[in-house]
């Protein structure tokens, strides 16, 4: 469904017709904002304590995916800015995912609804203002909440991402990625939380402990520390997270029939008290895109633009290992087609790094009422291009729904920096009820493939005798284990010991796995210790 006004296919009308209306400064920074090609409508430029409608304030689609920021201190709009530019993107055929940790955003799948502020704002800038809901999925991690699930396995999410949500330090991250390497070597598949604590189990156990001493630099103490984590991290509850069916990251990349992208909406509301977690989540995302999207160069249009909101829980008490792996993706996701936009309180939330990487920025008002906010807000102007503007001055007078702007134009140079009274969002600014909630999520085509947890067999019942009905949950003894590929009879007969179930050579077979890894082979690995796969779909 074509945009009403964010597809302008010429250089904008308003600055050469009216440009005499306009004072020089201020046309000189509309002229920055006039692209030739497709551009999402921001709002219109404030000069001299003016609103100037016939200086519209755009960024082209073709640089969403140069990756941007979204700051403000609390309640100055951020999230009606993310709200206002996934309306846009959907409209233009873009997908958008929105990590909704307040549980407000729901509402883009809803029109809007008009009242005095709507319709003042819309002719302040000359906004079309129409009420429109936008096409939308709802999930929730693994569950918690009233959305689809989520889940990773613990062999796709990998040891990088596993150590920060379970706060190892250095040492204990590289034991933990020892322990996969053993684990994917040895053809036991990681899929749940009690899968991974089996392994570790059965390499502190007498009859492991000769293997323990196989893995080079893992020590009996840090494999206990391990344990413990894991088991203090179930008890938090978070053991719905990992499973199966694993949720296929290609379903983030659909347009609805109408051509509009579908914005996916991941609720995480329920989990604000464990940022580790869902923050560790959303890389996992973006990790997976990255290693299974195709490169794609410079690109008309984006592929997907993630928003994370609440971007400061990446990086708090991050390993530099993480912020390395972070400030890499970001960097090269750009190729992939993945705009990723941070949407934060103050810049130095970020790390610097990272904020290099971010080519649009829209910043709204900051408070100086601390010596620590006016160091922020010091480091915050220093951060912008050279401007007409006394940047201090305006970012402490900017009212709700403004903000100071620079993006990137079509040929990648910062535009002009552009203090913007915003557009408003045309769909509802606040969550859906509960009840249109729990309609759009039964009634989606994914709600059956991921609604279900399903628990096959892997290294837990390979390593306990969960199935052999005894309710136990150590090691196997030497005449319990069995092979999972031998007919019934065989099994009776002949019952090898764990050891050489699980350690000998050549006793493994090729087991058929719906998540394509491969039993008695090492999985590939990515940056984030994620695993690879293959025959994904992807669309």
């Amino acid at each position: 469904m074509p945009d009403r006004e964010t597809m302008p296919s010429a250089p904008a009308p308003e600055v050469s017709e009216r440009a005499a209306a306009l004072p020089q400064e201020a046309l000189k920074i509309a002229s920055g904002y006039a692209f030739s090609g497709p551009a999402l409508q921001l709002g219109a430029l404030l000069w001299d304590g003016r609103c100037l409608p016939d200086a519209q304030i755009r960024v082209p689609l073709t640089m969403l995916n140069r990756h941007g920021l979204v700051a403000g201190a609390t309640g100055t709009g951020k999230t009606k800015t993310l709200q206002l530019i996934a309306e846009q993107l959907s409209a233009q055929g873009v997908p958008v995912f929105l990590a909704d940790i307040k549980g407000d955003l729901s509402g883009i799948a809803a029109p809007g609804r008009s009242d005095a502020r709507v319709e003042g704002r819309a002719e302040d800038v000359h906004q079309r203002w129409t009420a429109t809901g936008f096409p939308a999925e709802y999930y929730a991690l693994g569950g918690i909440g009233r959305g689809i699930p989520v889940r990773a396995t613990v062999t796709g999410f990998g040891p990088v991402l596993l150590s920060k949500v379970l706060r190892l330090n250095r040492t204990q991250e590289q034991s933990l990625t020892l322990i996969f390497h053993y684990a994917d070597s040895k053809g036991l598949e990681l899929i749940d939380l009690k899968d991974l604590r089996a392994v570790v189990t059965f390499l502190t156990s007498d009859e492991g402990r000769q293997e323990l001493k196989s893995i080079g630099g893992l020590s009996a103490a840090t494999a206990g520390v391990i344990l413990r984590s894991l088991t203090a991290f179930e008890a938090q509850g978070a053991s719905g997270f990992f499973g199966e069916p694993e949720f296929d990251t290609a379903e983030l990349l659909r347009t609805g029939e109408d051509g509009r992208g579908i914005v996916s909406v991941l609720e995480l509301n329920a989990v604000q008290d464990r940022p580790q977690l869902f923050s560790t989540f959303l890389m996992w995302l973006l990790a997976d895109l990255f290693h299974d999207l195709p490169e794609l160069g410079d690109v008309d249009e984006p592929r997907l633009v993630f928003f994370l909101d609440e971007a400061h829980l990446l990086f708090d008490d991050a390993s530099e290992a993480f912020l390395e792996s972070i400030t890499q993706t970001v960097r090269l996701i750009r190729s992939k087609g993945v705009g990723v936009f941070f949407v934060t309180q103050t810049p130095k939330d970020v790390p610097a790094d990272v904020l290099a990487q971010l080519g649009n920025r829209v910043q709204h008002a900051l408070r100086a009422f601390t010596p620590d906010d006016q160091k922020a807000l010091n480091a915050t102007v220093k951060t912008f291009p050279k401007s007409p503007y006394d940047l201090e001055e305006v970012l402490t007078g900017l009212g709700t729904g403004e903000a100071v702007v620079t993006v990137l134009s079509e040929k990648g140079a910062p535009t002009p920096v552009a203090a913007t009274r915003l557009r408003a969002p045309e769909s509802l600014m606040g969550p859906v009820g509960q009840e249109a909630l729990d309609r759009a999520v039964e009634e989606s085509p994914l709600y059956e493939r991921y609604a279900r947890a399903v628990d096959r067999e892997s290294a837990y019942e390979r390593l306990t005798d969960d199935r052999g009905g005894r309710g136990g949950r150590g090691a196997k003894g030497p005449d319990e284990m069995r092979d999972a590929t031998a007919p019934v009879e065989e099994r009776a007969e002949e019952r090898p010991s764990a050891v050489e179930q699980v350690v000998g050579s050549g006793v493994f077979k090729s087991l058929a796995r719906s998540v394509g890894t491969q039993i008695g082979r090492e999985i590939t690995r990515s940056l984030f210790g994620t695993a690879r796969r293959s025959g994904r779909r992807r669309r």
